[in-house]
This record gives structure tokens, C-alpha cells and sequence, in this order.
């Protein structure tokens, strides 16, 4: 992995643009501990330093790859679970916790701390949840490079807050979620998940018969109107109208094409029932969103 080769650690101080951003770094770092080393390494701040008798608790998340070596995490109702090269580990907000290398292996560590909305967001969701704060796979979901390019900037980070520091975490938050999709797939599932989204992206504006390109993909209509919903959030038709209406918006600010005209060249039966599903969606007609669009392009948008 080609990870930085120097032992480094940064703490940064909260600020009042996480809450605009969404999210942002309250410390990263990356170590070397060596076999037969004390743990964790000393002159971290008070409320990040621990002893394995006591453990810990933080207010932040956390994300710690064991780049190599082996070891074990606890928490607080989870248990000992081990730790090996190429897993993954999360540290949840205000829950107890210990880790530690192996004193035979030591290990090598690299890991970031982030707060703020989209983190709150994403725990409540179950992004994060304490039935799958370790994982294996850090490398194939790229988590290992997203962490790279993360610390990239933060070993010489300015004081203040750091949007592109911010948007580099929320990619290592990304590569946490890709490995438990990898993990929960199935891979015929997955399979016929990808080819049916990729004929429907290509035939949205044609009839659609999602039952029976379910039964051509080899699975049954229940089973993957499930998965499908599972991998994009939409079921196999309401995704056909997505794609649609989609479409149908960049028509009407791009071109001066007819509710008649559109609806009939993106497969919908009527322009009454192209201008329902649109309203029904975004909340106003499709001729009051054109015109609204109009306005604010030519006003220039809001001052």
C-alpha cells in the first residue's frame, strides 16, 4: 500500500463551517507501533489518550485501518473482536472502547476523526452500528486510498477549517459503506442488479416490462424488486420514472419542445400523465417549472 512512510498525528479544532459542510476532521493520523511496544503511543491529548485498563470514550467517530500487524478491539456491548491486516474498524460516538496490537505483531495504523451533520445522519441511519464496526476488505472498497489522500493534506493542514480536507473524509466514509455493500451482496443478485439498472438507463423513453426482465435475469419479480430497491432506493418502475422525469427537466429549460412532444419521446402514455408524474414529484407543473427556471437563469440566480 502506498502509504505515507513517517508517523504523524493532527488535532484540529471543531468549527463552525462543519455545520455548513456537512462534516469535517478533528484528527487523522498515522503510526507505526512496533512489537513489544507500550500502546498507544504517548503525547495525544488528554481526552484522546487511554489505558487499556480504563478504555475510552469520545464525543467523534473515528475510522482506523490496520494497514498491517493484527490486534483486538473492544466495545462496550460487542466484545473482543481481532483485528488483521486489511480491516477496519470504527470507533461510534460516546461509546466505550480499547484496542490494542498484538505484542508479537505490532501493527501499523492509519485512521480519521470526523463529526458533524452528515455523521449524525449516518448514524442514525445505521451506516455505522455496533453489529459492524469491524470490517475486512479496507483495499478493495479503496478505503487504504482514501485515507492516503487524506492525510495528503492534513500532515500540513493550516490552522482553520479545510473544505477539500472535509470532502477526502467523506470519501473514506464512503469506502466504509462500499464494503458492507460488498459484504451483504449477493452475487447473483448484484449481477442481475447492475445489468437490469444498465437496460433501463438505455430503454427508459421504451415500454418497460419489469417482470419480465426480471424473469430474463433469472430471478423471481419479488426477489429482485427487493434487491433492486436495496442497491439504487428506487423500485424498478418508480427508477424508469426517475430516469424520465429526469430527462423531461433538462428538455424543458434546453429546448422549446411541447408537454406533447416530450411526453411522447420519453414513453409516457399522455401529456396529462407526463404532467401528473411531474407534478407529483417536484410539487409544480412542468410549464411552472420551466417558467420559474427561465426567470432564474435570466435573473441570474439569487443575489
Amino acid at each position: 500500500m502506498p502509504f505515507p512512510h513517517s508517523d504523524y498525528f493532527r488535532y484540529f479544532s471543531p468549527s463552525r463551517d462543519i455545520k455548513a459542510w456537512g462534516l469535517g476532521v478533528t484528527a487523522a493520523g498515522f503510526t507505526h507501533v512496533k512489537p513489544g511496544s507500550s500502546y498507544p503511543p504517548g503525547h495525544h491529548p488528554t481526552d484522546h489518550d487511554f489505558a487499556w485498563e480504563h478504555g475510552r470514550i469520545l464525543e467523534a467517530l473515528q475510522i482506523v485501518l490496520i494497514v498491517s500487524g493484527s490486534g483486538t478491539f473492544e466495545m462496550s456491548g460487542g466484545g473482543a473482536k481481532p483485528l488483521v491486516s486489511d480491516s477496519v474498524f470504527a470507533i461510534l460516538p460516546r461509546t466505550w472502547h480499547r484496542y490494542r496490537p498484538n505484542v508479537a505483531t505490532g501493527w501499523v495504523e492509519s485512521w480519521v476523526e470526523v463529526q458533524g451533520p452528515v455523521i449524525a445522519e449516518l448514524l442514525r441511519k445505521g451506516v455505522f452500528s455496533k453489529e459492524s464496526v469491524v470490517r475486512s476488505g479496507a483495499t478493495a472498497a479503496g478505503l487504504d486510498a482514501a485515507l492516503e489522500a487524506l492525510h495528503a493534506i492534513a500532515r500540513d493542514a493550516g490552522p482553520g477549517f479545510n473544505p477539500e480536507l472535509s470532502a477526502h473524509a467523506l470519501a473514506v466514509v464512503a469506502a466504509w459503506r462500499r464494503i458492507g455493500m460488498i459484504q451483504e451482496e449477493q452475487p447473483q443478485a448484484r449481477r442481475a442488479v447492475v445489468a437490469a439498472e444498465r437496460y433501463l438507463a438505455d430503454h427508459f423513453s421504451e415500454p418497460v416490462n419489469v417482470q419480465a426482465l426480471s424473469k430474463k435475469l433469472g430471478m423471481a419479480y419479488s426477489h429482485f424488486r427487493r434487491e433492486f430497491q436495496h442497491h439504487t432506493g428506487f423500485a424498478p418502475w418508480r427508477y424508469v420514472l426517475h430516469l424520465r422525469l429526469s430527462r423531461a427537466r433538462r428538455m424543458l429549460v434546453s429546448s422549446q419542445s411541447t408537454l406533447e412532444d416530450i411526453a411522447a419521446r420519453l414513453g409516457f402514455s399522455s401529456p396529462f400523465h407526463f404532467s401528473a408524474a411531474f407534478k407529483r414529484t417536484y410539487g409544480v407543473s412542468p410549464n411552472q417549472w420551466r417558467k420559474e427556471m427561465r426567470t432564474h437563469s435570466r435573473s441570474g440566480g439569487p443575489a
